[in-house]
C-alpha cells in the first residue's frame, strides 16, 4: 500500500555543507550552528531527500555561487544530484543569509533556487530563517508539496502540575504553554487557518469545550452545552465543529457553527460515540469511535449522520485521524484484546476504499493519538516507548521515529493545518 512518503519516487542525493560566516561578527558563530543544525534536520526529517553524509565532503565548501566547483560534488564519492549552500553574517544590527540550491549534474546552468532573508540577529530568528529556505527546497524537490518546517505541533502536558495545552514547533524546539485554566485541559484542535484553538476543560459547570484565541491570547466565548463535552474538531473549511457530547445522556457526536450555534445530534445509536474527526480533503465524512458493538470500534458517516459504517473488524480502535488527502486514516488498535491474549495498541494506517490496513509501530508500549501532519507525510503520535508518555513523530510509513517531548507526561498531540 502506498502511504504518500516514498511514493516509489528515487530520493534526491542532497549534499548540504555547512553555512560560512560572510562576516566577521563575533554573534555569526553561535548564529551559524543554530541555522546549520537546524536546516540539516530539517532536510534530514522531510522525507523528501536523501542526505549526504558530510564525511564524503571535500575539504573546501562554497559560500557563493562563484566557490561551487561541480567536479568535487557529483562525482563519488559525495556523488550529489543538488547542493545547498550559502552564507550567514551579522551587520549593522541585523542577520542575513544568503542560500542557493544547485543542480550539480547540470553544470550549465546550475541554479534552481536562490534566496536572500534578513531578520533581527537572534536565535529564534535565524531558527525561523532555516525552517523557510529547508521548506522552499522541500516544495521543489517533493513534487510541489508546501514543507513543514514552519507548522505547529498543539499537545497537553502536565509540566506545570496541570494538564494544560502547550505548543511547539514541529521539531520539538521552542515549547511553551498556552492555557492556565489550573485544572485539566485536553483534546487541543488549532482551526485550520491557525487563529482559535478548540479543547474540552474541566471547568466550575463540569467538562466544557472552551475556544482560545492565539491572535488574542486569551479564551474567547463559546456557550456551555450542558453534560461532558469533548473532543472538538474542526471541519475543513473553518465553519463547523463536531464534538462528544452528553447532554441528553449517553456521548453522542453532534456538529455545531464554530461560535457553537446551531447544535445538532448526529448519533443516536446505542452505546457511547466519540472523538469525531472529519474527512480533511472533502469535510463530507466524519469518522469516530463508537462503543455500539461492545468493544471500541471505528466508524465513518456522511458529514449529515448518514451511511454509518462499521470500519474495524476486532479488537479495541480509538483515536482515528483523516490524513490530509482523504485517502487513509490512521488509528490507535489493539488488534489481540481479550482474556489470556496479551494486547499493544499500535498505530495503523487504513485505506478507505480497501480497508486494507498497514502496522506503523512495533514493539513500543502502548501509542495513542496518531496526527496527521498537513505535508501527508508525516504523523506525530503519543507513546509510552520511553518509559512514559510522550509526544513522538514519524514517517507516514512508520520510519524515522524521533522523540519531541522530554519533560513532564505529554500526550494528545494535534498538528496544525499548514
Amino acid at each position: 500500500m502506498r502511504t504518500g512518503s516514498g511514493l516509489g519516487v528515487e530520493k534526491v542525493r542532497l549534499a548540504v555543507p555547512d553555512f560560512k560566516p560572510s562576516t566577521g561578527d563575533p554573534q555569526n558563530a553561535a548564529l551559524l550552528k543554530t541555522f546549520n543544525d537546524t536546516f540539516w534536520n530539517d532536510l534530514d526529517n522531510s522525507g523528501v531527500v536523501e542526505l549526504v553524509s558530510k564525511s564524503f565532503y571535500p575539504l573546501q565548501v562554497p559560500g557563493q555561487p562563484a566557490e561551487v566547483t561541480f567536479g568535487l560534488w557529483n562525482v563519488p564519492p559525495p556523488n550529489a544530484a543538488m547542493l545547498v549552500f550559502g552564507n550567514l553574517g551579522v551587520a549593522a544590527g541585523k542577520v542575513t543569509v544568503q542560500g542557493w540550491l544547485y543542480d550539480v549534474k547540470n553544470t550549465s546552468s546550475p541554479q534552481v533556487l536562490g534566496k536572500q532573508y534578513a531578520d533581527v540577529p537572534t536565535d529564534a530568528a535565524v531558527r525561523l530563517i532555516a525552517h523557510k529556505f529547508a521548506d522552499e527546497i522541500i516544495f521543489r524537490l517533493g513534487g510541489g508539496i508546501p514543507g513543514i518546517a514552519e507548522s505547529k505541533i498543539y499537545f497537553v502536558s502536565d509540566r506545570s502540575g496541570h494538564k494544560e495545552i502547550w505548543t511547539m514547533d514541529y521539531d520539538g524546539s521552542n515549547q511553551y504553554q498556552v492555557t492556565h485554566q489550573g485544572s485539566i485541559s485536553l483534546s487541543p484542535r488549532i482551526s485550520p487557518d491557525g487563529s482559535r484553538l478548540a479543547f474540552s476543560s474541566l471547568t466550575r459547570s463540569g467538562w466544557e469545550i472552551l475556544m482560545y484565541s492565539t491572535d488574542l491570547n486569551r479564551l474567547v466565548s463559546f456557550p456551555r452545552l450542558g453534560g461532558g463535552n469533548f473532543s472538538p474538531a474542526w471541519s475543513p473549511d473553518g465553519a463547523r465543529l463536531a464534538l462528544s457530547s452528553s447532554r441528553t445522556g449517553e456521548s453522542e457526536i453532534y456538529v455545531c457553527d464554530a461560535n457553537g450555534a446551531n447544535l445538532h445530534r448526529m448519533t443516536t445509536g446505542k452505546g457511547p460515540d466519540v472523538s469525531p474527526v472529519w474527512n480533511r480533503k472533502t469535510g463530507a465524512q466524519i469518522a469516530f469511535v463508537s462503543g455500539s458493538t461492545g468493544l471500541p470500534q471505528v466508524y465513518s458517516m456522511e458529514a449529515d449522520g448518514t451511511n454509518q459504517q462499521r470500519m474495524t473488524d476486532q479488537g479495541y480502535a480509538v483515536s482515528p485521524n483523516w490524513a490530509p488527502n482523504g485517502q487513509f486514516l490512521t488509528l490507535a488498535w489493539t488488534r489481540k484484546y481479550g482474556p489470556g491474549e496479551p494486547g499493544s495498541s499500535d498505530i495503523y494506517l487504513m485505506d478507505i476504499a480497501s480497508k486494507q490496513w498497514v502496522q506503523l509501530t512495533h514493539d513500543g508500549g502502548h501509542n495513542d493519538f496518531p496526527w496527521w501532519a498537513p505535508d501527508g507525510r508525516h504523523i506525530v503520535f503519543e507513546s509510552e516507548r520511553s518509559g512514559k508518555e510522550e509526544i513522538w513523530m514519524m514517517l507516514a510509513d512508520g520510519t524515522k521515529l524521533h522523540q519531541l517531548t522530554f519533560t513532564g507526561r505529554n500526550t494528545q498531540p494535534n498538528w496544525s493545518w499548514k
